[in-house]
């Protein structure tokens, strides 16, 4: 029988976000501490760590694992890369690295250690070298020749017995990702583009890469020393309006967990880089949400991220002494609960007995669900916390309040001190979708106001077209295309000039 959490939900004081997804993580076994191999690495989130923060492409901001809600037969992961993606950053939009592994773990007996690894690595195509431009025109399909920069990915699934590698499977070979949203003009139906984007692997599983709305939502200006102790600014979507690249996969409940009488998996993410001697180094982990952020110091972060889930015993101290609690109390006068904070190890380190717990469990950071509970008809946004067994943190849906449900356990909800704690941000500002992928659509990196002088529904380049007209003139398109054309050459001219000033103010400067 599984453990109920009561809790009405109402009532809520939007306080501090405290990213606290502090949660957690930590990782951390009591086991013992070891030596870190030579080549390993983990943990990230947004721009959690200092070495990682520098190498966007390789950076896991989040990940997210639950039970199919239209396929209960089936659990979807989604892990997501690349941090504040501004919609307009063009020219050279984004892509995964080439150089990368990108690495999705399965735990299926509670070990600590993978067991099933599904490896995606990618490839990058140019069509024309000798353009600036992303695409060179609408953009229609994934194999348009206007998308003049496009990725493949293969996908590898990789079976280890005691981190040795047993057997190795291609399930999907040459497919395509799903370009960046450059705007209407350019890719006047994206929602197509993503659809051609789905694929069917070997296997049963489907996949999923390419650019989405970034899913995680909260008020990340808990950074100013936690509001500098005024909450009036409180329950504004840091993340609203970036994006995110995305991977998303979902594979049948039978393939990835042990049996039917232990479906109980740990999973988490990893990137692994490609250095100049050919071989990989993992560069960033990430099971539990905010780990590396807020749970371990500056002194252990960058250490978190050469470390495996088996190692985590050497950060136990900050999970069970977390900083949080103690800044909570300093600031805004609530009392820490007690030390050491086993409440933390047993939920995010083991899984919750009854719940998400495996037998014989290794305590170690990972996000843990429970493949046989079924997806809740009414999903509960702060989940486990408010009666809702199918949510955070057994696995970790997308509309999952993590920022609130960490925040009132690193408080002490689970062992007595009731509160209300979050960030008065409750919801993602887009809307996820209802099927695979279920991330939101990506915002176009044309979303500006119309030109003066233009109205909706119409194309904007016929109605500047009209505008150019000659005062008197019978409408005629050969003055109006002879305008256009001398507006744009000129404007090309401003840009030349200006570019050609900037490269020698640069030239200058330049110390060698």
């Amino acid at each position: 029988m599984t453990p109920h959490f009561s809790r009405s939900g109402t009532g809520r004081t939007g306080l501090v976000t405290l990213i606290c997804g502090a949660l957690a993580a930590g990782g951390l076994t009591a086991a013992g501490v070891a030596t870190l191999a030579p080549g390993e690495a983990s943990a990230s989130s947004h721009r959690e760590a200092p070495l990682i923060s520098g190498t966007p492409q390789y950076d896991n901001t989040d990940l997210y694992a639950f039970v199919s809600p239209d396929k209960p037969d089936t659990t979807t992961i989604v892990a997501n890369w690349i941090p504040f993606e501004d919609p307009a950053g063009g020219p050279n939009f984004y892509t995964f690295a080439d150089d990368a592994q990108y690495d999705l773990h399965i735990d299926n007996n509670g070990d600590a250690q993978g067991e099933l690894v599904f490896r995606y690595t990618f490839k990058t195509h140019t069509k024309n070298g000798n353009t600036f431009l992303y695409n060179t025109g609408p953009v229609t399909s994934l194999d348009d020749p206007d998308l003049n920069v496009t990725q493949t990915y293969d996908i590898d699934l990789i079976r280890l017995k005691n981190e040795h590698v047993m057997s190795k499977t291609k399930l999907a070979d040459d497919v395509p990702v799903a370009p960046s949203n450059v705007g209407k003009a350019s890719m006047p139906d994206y929602g197509k583009l993503r659809s051609q984007a789905v694929y069917k692997t070997a296997g049963g599983a489907t996949t999923f890469a390419g650019q989405a709305d970034d899913p995680f939502f909260l008020d990340l200006r808990v950074f100013d020393l936690l509001y500098g102790g005024n909450l009036s600014e409180v329950g504004r979507d840091t993340l609203k309006g970036y994006n995110v690249n995305s991977i998303a996969l979902q594979v049948p409940n039978e393939l990835i967990r042990e049996s039917g009488h232990q479906p109980i998996v740990g999973i988490w993410s990893t990137t692994q880089r490609r250095n100049a001697q050919g071989y990989y180094t993992q560069v960033s982990r990430l099971g539990n949400p905010l780990v590396n952020e807020v749970v371990n110091p500056q002194k252990d972060k960058d250490k978190f991220n050469a470390s495996q889930p088996w190692y985590d015993g050497q950060f136990l101290k900050n999970v069970t002494n977390p900083e949080l609690p103690k800044l909570i109390e300093g600031i805004y006068k609530i009392k820490a609960p007690a030390e050491p904070r086993n409440d933390l190890v047993d939920v995010f380190l083991k899984g919750v007995k009854g719940l998400n717990q495996p037998p014989n469990v290794k305590a170690s950071e990972q996000l843990r669900l429970n493949t046989s509970i079924k997806p809740a008809m009414h999903p509960k946004r702060l989940g486990v916390l408010d009666g809702d067994n199918a949510g955070f943190p057994n696995g970790r849906r997308l509309t999952d309040d993590v920022i609130d449900e960490a925040l009132q356990v690193v408080e002490g909800e689970l062992v007595g001190s009731k509160n209300d704690l979050g960030d008065a941000v409750d919801k993602n500002d887009k809307k996820f979708e209802s099927y695979f992928p279920y991330v939101a659509q990506p915002t176009a990196g044309s979303r500006g106001p119309l030109a003066k002088g233009t109205t909706a529904g119409t194309d904007v380049r016929s109605q500047l077209g009209d505008a150019l007209q000659p005062a008197g003139s019978s409408g005629g398109s050969d003055n109006t295309m002879l305008i256009a054309a001398s507006a744009a050459s000129g404007a090309a001219g401003i840009l030349l000039i200006g570019a050609a000033f900037a490269w020698w103010r640069r030239r200058m400067q330049r110390a060698y």
